[in-house]
């Protein structure tokens, strides 16, 4: 998965971690990267759930880590995808995509089903996230 560089080069996705207020380690966020420039940035559909980690650990968080494909349906596709093999496809992710959404569609009726509000919540937040389909291939 690539995207074009400022400086003109392709950046390519990468999972790195990344280290908040020199305290905290956050594993398997999903960067863009450019090796002539050494540019990087956070793949645009995760930035915001980021953020939103970022901001719940506050301005002085304690030490630890997290693992960011936990809270964040994008990552984790992309966890699964580098798992196996090194640069995914287009085609191989898109496939995943269509996997994943199957699975939480299906998850949705049986939450439905038993009137888990929190369950559904949590669905809806995961779909939400997917939805988020702007990757550059």
């Amino acid at each position: 998965m690539r995207k074009k560089c400022t400086c003109g080069d392709m950046m390519t996705m990468k999972l790195r971690t990344v280290i908040y207020s020199g305290k905290v380690e956050i594993d398997n966020v999903p960067i863009f990267s450019c090796t002539s420039c050494s540019r990087s940035e956070v793949i645009p559909e995760v930035k915001p759930d980021l953020t939103g980690l970022i901001a719940k650990l506050g301005a002085d968080p304690h030490k630890g880590s997290f693992l960011f494909n936990e809270c964040n349906e994008w990552a984790d596709l992309l966890v699964e995808a580098k798992a196996n093999k090194q640069q995914p496809e287009a085609h191989e992710v898109e496939a995943l995509i269509e996997q994943r959404v199957n699975m939480l569609l299906d998850l949705y009726l049986l939450a439905q089903s038993l009137n888990d509000e929190a369950w559904i919540a949590d669905i809806n937040k995961r779909l939400n996230q997917i939805s988020r389909r702007t990757l550059h291939t």
